[in-house]
């Protein structure tokens, strides 16, 4: 079958939170043509295959792409994430999505979609359904939305062996399952693992009736801190107070120790060291409730579940064919490695800021729709690997500091920020008469010199 010919500027692979919004403020900010493959059957990425329960960990205020609102920019009135900005639901998101693609790309003209096909290089790409072949004449660039795609549970088989006997499911199939069991055993340290616990309490479980198995500790991002909107005074709060904990630290203990102080970075067990960090958010009403659930087992990974004793890395506890072990151990964020973004012919999506997919995607859009030099593209946009250890956190903060000092010096990218709905700082010039904005501001410059010294110190570890 020969392959069918088609021609465009950009050829983006991956229809996922990153794909969705680098193709959206492209189209905003220049006249080219895109054709998006998507070997999924609808945009959204990952969030096509998310577990029932699950929910975006930062506000739906600024997560999607900048043409159209996720959600109604409200605050909850109760619940554990009371107080603060709402987080929209996966189902929410996937038909979110949806309407991005419906309402704003393909009636763009700008947009060509191609669901359910595989991408096979060289510009290259196939119809999963049909077979069809097709070859894409690219006038600019490759853009890779793929590079950092995350591994989830209902995807990866479970990173260790379960016997026959043994019930064993990925967190999509513990509410269909849940009924039917009479014990629950939460296996994995993450995000999806922290959600699955706390749906289990949110419906009534008993906290006995959960193991909880935590190879790791980890640190958790307070999310009362990275909100925008009415609240975006509290994210700058929170920055001053992460760079005067910085500068104050003496050691990298003693920074991580501050942190927590602070109420930066958090965690479940004040008794655990965490040797984790994923950039996770978690509320001080969550932590509460994880708190309650007492079994928790820290003998290192699951190696084996059998009929009636589950195998670790450093022992073995009791189990039954009765309980349910839910698989919530799948990789998670992607370790690759940071690579420089832009090349002569190709994209490569990743972080800039830490953890803020959409934006990131949508500021690389924005750089490479008003600049032509490529050794400037790349000085603007620092790729910032995904957190996986504490020592990150650090990594992480020096990068997106120095990225957001190179824009304000850019007044175009200035403007865009200000109007950006993705951006998480939007709103705060107009509110420098804010006694909080005020004050936090004056701790941030006061500390980020210092601050910064510090952590690069730390981060270089020894002499």
């Amino acid at each position: 079958m020969s392959a069918r010919t088609l021609e465009a500027d950009y050829l983006v692979v991956g229809g996922g939170a990153a794909g969705m919004a680098f193709t959206d403020a492209l189209i905003a900010d220049s006249s080219a043509r895109v054709i998006m493959v998507d070997r999924r059957h609808a945009p959204g990425g990952h969030w096509n295959e998310g577990y029932p329960f699950l929910r975006l960990h930062q506000p739906s205020a600024y997560y999607g792409v900048n043409s159209m609102p996720l959600g109604g920019d409200m605050i909850d009135r109760h619940g554990l994430n009371q107080g603060l900005y709402e987080r929209a639901t996966g189902a929410e998101i996937c038909g979110y999505y949806d309407r991005v693609m419906q309402q704003r790309l393909l009636p763009s003209g700008q947009v060509r979609y191609f669901p359910m096909c595989d991408y096979a290089g060289e510009h290259r790409f196939v119809s999963r359904v049909s077979g069809e072949r097709f070859e894409v004449k690219v006038r600019k660039k490759l853009v890779d939305a793929t590079y950092l795609q995350p591994s989830v549970p209902a995807s990866c088989p479970p990173p260790f062996e379960v016997a026959s006997e043994a019930r064993c499911v990925p967190v999509n199939e513990l509410p269909r399952m849940a009924p039917q069991a009479k014990g629950y055993v939460i296996i994995g340290a993450g995000k999806t693992a922290i959600d699955a616990c706390l749906w289990l309490l949110e419906i009534g479980v008993p906290p006995r009736e959960i193991r909880w198995i935590k190879p790791r500790e980890a640190w958790l991002a307070n999310r009362a801190y990275v909100q925008s909107g009415e609240l975006v005074g509290k994210f700058i709060e929170g920055l001053s107070l992460q760079l005067e904990a910085a500068a104050q630290a003496t050691s990298l203990d003693d920074l991580f120790r501050r942190l927590n102080e602070a109420g930066q970075l958090l965690r479940v067990d004040g008794g655990a060291k965490p040797a984790k960090y994923n950039g996770a958010t978690v509320t001080a009403g969550e932590l509460t409730e994880l708190a309650r659930i007492e079994n928790v087992v820290r003998l290192g990974h699951v190696r084996r579940i059998e009929r009636d004793a589950i195998v670790l890395d450093e022992g073995k506890v009791p189990t039954s064919p009765d309980h349910l072990h839910v698989h919530c151990a799948a990789r998670g964020l992607n370790p690759a490695p940071a690579v420089p973004m832009f090349a002569a012919d190709r994209i490569t999506l990743q972080p800039i800021r830490p953890g803020l997919i959409p934006f990131n995607a949508a500021m690389v859009a924005f750089v490479e729709a008003t600049r032509d030099d490529l050794a400037e593209k790349n000085r603007l946009c620092p790729p910032n690997l995904l957190p996986q250890v504490p020592l990150d956190w650090i990594r992480g903060t020096l990068i997106g500091m120095n990225a957001d000092y190179l824009w304000g010096k850019e007044p175009d990218i200035a403007a865009w920020l200000e109007r950006a709905r993705l951006n998480l700082g939007r709103g705060l010039r107009s509110r420098n008469d804010d006694p909080l904005v005020q004050a936090a501001s004056q701790r941030f410059g006061a500390n980020a010199r210092p601050a910064i010294a510090k952590l690069t110190q730390f981060l270089r570890g020894p002499s």
